[in-house]
């Protein structure tokens, strides 16, 4: 069963995409624009996002406000930010992925950390069963793990965690923006969008960041608190999206994010 309908969903004609993660809430609660989610989903939207990545409960309430855009289901749990990070388990898959209308799902996999093979496994598997239902894989590559130092993720890691990802099926791949990203495009024959991380400082911070990574070749985004935590959702999502889509500067996606 073919999954190019369900990834269409997402990435538009141009072949670039804007997605808003959104499953934060598991591990830090309800922070600074996850407390009245659907209004935050709305906004982004209105902005141009392309889709949604969030959980399994969010997903099936917010379902109507969720609805024009694609969705990603995330399938892998973390510990909550009171508990020890000890497991690398899968909650949610294919069945209750169709069940929700999903178009996707997103798993991480850590190279050179200690879960490494445990999460390359899980990647594996859900591949193999996603794919035989039509549904698309976003494959988050992140060389030492979640937690780690911006000195253990270079260019030569970031590339074999991204080459990595595509090796066991992942219809695109989630990374850290590093310098030198443009060689890591050149080695992933599949889309490479760029992880959010921490939100920045400023909102040219990151815009620059953006629109470094769509020079160098990048598909686009999964962008998670640098659009909900700030001050005007829907704004930051017109500017990345201005930026993803239609090539703007950063001063001119600036000026849209702040007006």
């Amino acid at each position: 069963m073919d999954n190019i309908r369900r990834i269409n969903r997402l990435f538009k004609p141009d072949g670039k995409v804007l997605i808003m993660a959104m499953e934060h809430s598991i591990i830090f609660g309800p922070t600074k624009g996850l407390e009245q989610p659907g209004e935050t989903i709305k906004k982004a939207i209105a902005g141009g996002v392309d889709g949604i990545m969030t959980s399994y409960g969010m997903a099936c309430h917010f379902a109507k406000e969720i609805s024009p855009v694609g969705l990603i289901l995330r399938s892998d749990g973390v510990a909550t930010m009171l508990g020890p990070d000890v497991e690398a388990p899968v909650w949610f898959g294919v069945k209750e992925a169709l069940r929700i209308g999903a178009d996707a799902l997103c798993i991480s996999s850590f190279p050179g950390d200690e879960k490494e093979m445990r999460t390359l496994n899980n990647l594996a598997k859900i591949t193999k069963k996603a794919h035989a239902w039509g549904l698309a894989v976003q494959a988050e590559m992140v060389p030492g793990g979640m937690l780690s130092s911006p000195e253990y993720r270079t260019k030569e890691r970031v590339a074999l965690a991204a080459r990595a990802g595509l090796e066991m099926g992942g219809d695109w791949v989630k990374i850290p923006y590093v310098d030198g990203f443009e060689e890591i495009v050149k080695i992933c024959y599949k889309p490479v969008v760029i992880m959010g991380s921490k939100k920045r400082n400023t909102v040219e911070e990151f815009l620059t960041e953006m629109k470094m990574a769509m020079d160098a070749g990048a598909a686009g985004g999964t962008i998670g608190r640098n659009i909900f935590e700030s001050d005007n959702p829907e704004a930051m999502a017109a500017a990345l999206s201005a930026i993803i889509h239609g090539g703007v500067s950063v001063d001119e996606a600036t000026r849209i994010a702040k007006s």
